[in-house]
């Protein structure tokens, strides 16, 4: 079961991806706008903090995140979409 830390953390990845492809989507028909590239930097730097936070607490989230080791450690946690209960 998910702890009110690792929800929140999970929230913030998901907002973050949400706001990095939207912006990803923009910067593609306006490739000059600064204020959108820095906005898509901010929350790039925020994903990857978020990201590196949440697996260093609760286990990978993607297999890429696999920090290496004797065992293949991605199987031992739930996973993080399941067990989700919503408030």
């Amino acid at each position: 079961m998910e702890n009110s830390n690792q929800k929140m953390l999970m929230k913030r990845l998901q907002i973050c991806d949400f706001v990095l492809v939207e912006t990803s989507l923009f910067l593609d028909t306006h490739p000059e706008d600064q204020e959108a590239l820095d906005y898509y930097k901010r929350y790039l730097q925020l994903q990857k903090e978020t990201l590196a936070d949440y697996v260093s607490k609760y286990g990978p989230i993607r297999h890429s995140d696999f920090s290496g080791g004797t065992r293949w450690t991605w199987v031992d946690n739930p996973w993080p979409w399941e067990n989700v209960r919503e408030a």
